[in-house]
């Protein structure tokens, strides 16, 4: 009998872990990962959002570099967003080795020339700001040109509001039909808020990423109408009005001030167009001055006053309006 009931026992344990190992066991198994499944970790959820909506611009694409230029934020941040609105492709690393190797051929170059190290070092220095200045040229070439096609955008997102259409879809309209830069813009930004971010946010980045008073009026406009309500369409034609209005002002202004722009231009290229003709015409009057160290030092001086004089005029001929 006991035997009987130990038996019977047994078999109902191993039955039961069978069940249990084979039908429970997977179907938990399944309900947790099914519950993983609807429900993701945040850690997760939140890495996909920052990586979709605000993704890291890359310093360098060396590794190791990108990560000394990341903790440079002072420097590499200033740096990269004159490359973004200058619309580059370029890396800051890629800016810096080229004003570097600039500086040193530069210097090498007027070295072996005049055997003179401190104006080799002079113009190396010079050098260095060439690929600076370069990108600052592209960029305010570029915000000249957002600024001339800006209105036309407005008016074009003002009539799809008057259409019936959606503010959202007014922007990707303007990302179709106006070329760039307004168009690429206009496409970053529709794309940022179809991606998830907040319209305020996605209009604040817009106004920050372009450094122009009408940019500014735009995402004002459509911010305090979205707070207050009002005639979005109405709204922007008159914007769209007012800006071109101040174009028109600010064309009218660079004329009356085009005199006094070229006259500065004119007395800033006088000396070192003349010490160049000099090294043609009369070089061994040129050797003098190279080879004496007061005549080094009168070079030096002189260009020191030519860039602070270059800079005095650029600030009385560039008229703020």
């Amino acid at each position: 009998m006991l035997f009987v009931a130990i038996t019977f026992v047994l078999i109902l344990a191993l039955v039961l872990g069978a069940y249990w190992t084979f039908v429970l066991r997977l179907d938990e198994s399944d309900d947790a990962a099914l519950r993983k499944r609807l429900r993701p970790e945040r850690t997760t959820t939140s890495a996909k959002s920052q990586k979709l909506l605000r993704p890291m611009e890359q310093l360098s694409r060396v590794g190791q570099l990108n990560a000394v230029l990341g903790q440079m934020g002072r420097v590499a941040e200033p740096l990269q967003r004159n490359i973004t609105q200058a619309g580059l492709s370029f890396t800051v690393a890629t800016l810096l080795l080229s004003a570097g190797c600039l500086a040193l051929g530069t210097y090498l170059v007027v070295k072996l020339l005049t055997f003179n190290t401190l104006m080799g070092i002079g113009a190396g220095i010079m050098a260095w700001f060439i690929p600076f200045m370069y990108v600052n040229y592209m960029k305010n070439k570029r915000l000249r040109k957002f600024e001339e096609q800006f209105p036309e955008a407005i008016d074009l997102i003002g009539r799809a509001l008057r259409a019936g259409h959606a503010f959202t879809t007014g922007l990707a309209m303007a990302a179709e039909e106006i070329p760039k830069p307004v168009g690429e813009e206009f496409q970053l930004l529709y794309d940022r808020q179809n991606f998830g971010m907040q319209m305020p946010d996605a209009m604040k980045a817009f106004a920050a990423r372009i450094p122009l008073i009408d940019a500014r009026f735009f995402v004002t406009a459509v911010l305090t109408q979205r707070e207050t309500g009002g005639n979005l369409g109405e709204v922007l034609d008159n914007l769209a009005s007012v800006i071109r209005d101040r174009f028109r002002v600010k064309r009218q202004v660079r004329v009356l001030t085009a005199h006094g722009r070229i006259t500065g231009w004119i007395l800033a290229a006088m000396p070192p167009g003349l010490a160049a003709v000099m090294m043609v015409v009369s070089p061994q009057h040129m050797k003098m001055l190279i080879n004496d160290p007061l005549g080094v030092q009168m070079i030096v001086g002189a260009l020191v006053l030519q860039i602070i004089g270059t800079l005095i005029i650029r600030k009385l001929v560039d008229i703020p309006y």
